[in-house]
């Protein structure tokens, strides 16, 4: 129970690694506010399972890119738990394109979702954490470090996240605030199947140059999240790290 008693939002929490990480946090005592866009039905199932296996979470819609709905989320949980003590924004979008097919709304598309929907979450948390200070999770991309082709602007929204990170660090410290990039590695996730990565020659390619030898899994990142989020990290502030299996280590 490392996180006994504490509250958190996870922004994006209807599937994949965000429903991962609300399940995990709420299998460690937290009191969790799963997030979703469009997904309600996605949502109620993380919530069932949260509160099917002991413990307390509710289901809040909003999209983290407008300020209204951002508001109405922190509000949300002020009046279901009284405060708020961990943030991961996980919620995001990816596009991979050749850079002649750019648009100008992909673009704002990602870094709406991506940059600034980080940036509002975070200083509407720091209202509710008030003087006790609070713990910030975002969870960036390998990608961040490792572009590939067609992923220019993908890439570039998650390293901007990393360098809010290291930059929020050093502002946030002194208000007893830790943030801290968490870097997946490849996931297997409703996206990957979506997009045809399982199952395919790339996943093979991915697998063969990994390390541990397998694609990951959401509780693998899930896992990570919950130490960050936990006083086993608290000498940690304006990390970037990596959670990818070796593939993408130094």
């Amino acid at each position: 129970m490392k996180l006994k008693n504490k509250v958190a939002i996870v922004t994006g929490a209807s599937k994949g690694i965000g429903a991962s990480i609300a399940r995990y946090y709420g299998a460690a005592g937290a009191k969790v506010v799963v997030n979703y866009a469009t997904s309600k039905e996605g949502a109620d199932k993380v919530v069932k399972a949260i509160t099917d296996n002991g413990g307390t979470a509710i289901a809040v819609q909003g999209d983290v890119s407008k300020e209204a709905d951002i508001n109405r989320l922190f509000a949300a949980t002020q009046e279901a738990f009284g405060g708020l003590d961990i943030l991961v924004n996980n919620a995001g979008i990816y596009e991979y394109l050749p850079i002649e097919q750019v648009s100008a709304e992909s673009f704002h598309q990602q870094f709406n979702i991506n940059v600034l929907g980080p940036i509002l979450a975070i200083q509407a948390a720091l209202k509710l954490f008030g003087d006790k200070g609070g713990n910030i999770i975002n969870i960036s991309s390998a990608a961040s470090k490792f572009a590939m082709a067609t992923g220019s602007v993908y890439s570039a929204s998650k390293a901007a996240l990393d360098t809010i990170t290291v930059a929020l660090s050093k502002e946030l410290g002194v208000k007893n605030v830790r943030i801290n990039s968490l870097l997946p590695g490849s996931v297997e996730t409703e996206g990957t199947h979506t997009t045809g990565v399982m199952g395919s020659e790339f996943e093979k390619q991915l697998i063969a140059n990994t390390p541990l030898g397998r694609i990951g899994q959401p509780e693998d990142i899930a896992k990570v999240a919950v130490f960050l989020a936990s006083d086993d990290s608290a000498w940690m502030t304006g990390e970037l790290i990596t959670a990818s299996g070796g593939i993408y280590g130094f």
